[in-house]
């Protein structure tokens, strides 16, 4: 009886919540369930447009970082949110250092190159493309892939835009191919 009342009670407050609420707990329960693919965003840089001269991956001394509290919120809100591991992990090299500290809000994140924003030029474009959509289409086994990267990379990957801090949950459908399963906020659990 009060497991019934209590499911009730969840379901009116989603209701009352609206179809927003309905919807970042459904995709809340999908990435519980493991076997997603997740590109986020990093969070906010400092507002300075790119690293500056010199910028060595590795040294967080030389490259633009993220105010303190921001670099390892995202994902630990997810992982508290989706009360999931994270078992595997990836993220841009210029993230592994300074920019994003995956590795703090997920224990580890393996520099990936092809997870970097740049070059810009279409053949450097081509070969990221090539290279990411495999882990997108690839059900990972033991929980969910989070790949921790740049707006421009999401979006010349998969086609979407994506907010500073947010991600994009993709279905891998083998062979290169997937669907997009919703767009979440990673900085704050589920209302």
């Amino acid at each position: 009886m009060r497991c019934g009342a209590a499911l009730a009670c969840a379901v009116l407050a989603l209701a009352a919540a609206g179809p927003a609420a309905a919807a970042d707990e459904a995709l809340w329960t999908l990435l519980r369930a493991g076997g997603q693919v997740i590109m986020l965003r990093h969070a906010g840089t400092d507002g300075t447009p790119g690293d500056p001269p010199g910028a060595r991956f590795g040294d967080c001394a030389t490259q633009r970082n993220l105010p303190r509290r921001a670099a390892s919120r995202p994902g630990k809100s997810a992982r508290r949110c989706a009360r999931t591991r994270f078992p595997s992990a990836a993220c841009s090299p210029a993230h592994g250092a300074a920019a994003w500290r995956p590795r703090s809000a997920f224990g580890r994140a393996e520099p990936l190159s092809t997870l970097l924003g740049g070059p810009r030029d279409p053949t450097s474009i081509e070969t990221r493309v090539r290279a990411l959509r495999p882990l997108l289409g690839a059900a990972p086994v033991g929980g969910n892939l989070v790949l921790v990267t740049h707006g421009f990379t999401i979006l010349d990957v998969t086609g979407e835009r994506v907010a500073e801090g947010e991600m994009a949950i993709f279905t891998p459908q083998a062979e290169n191919r997937f669907t997009l399963a919703g767009h979440l906020m990673a900085g704050g659990p589920p209302r």
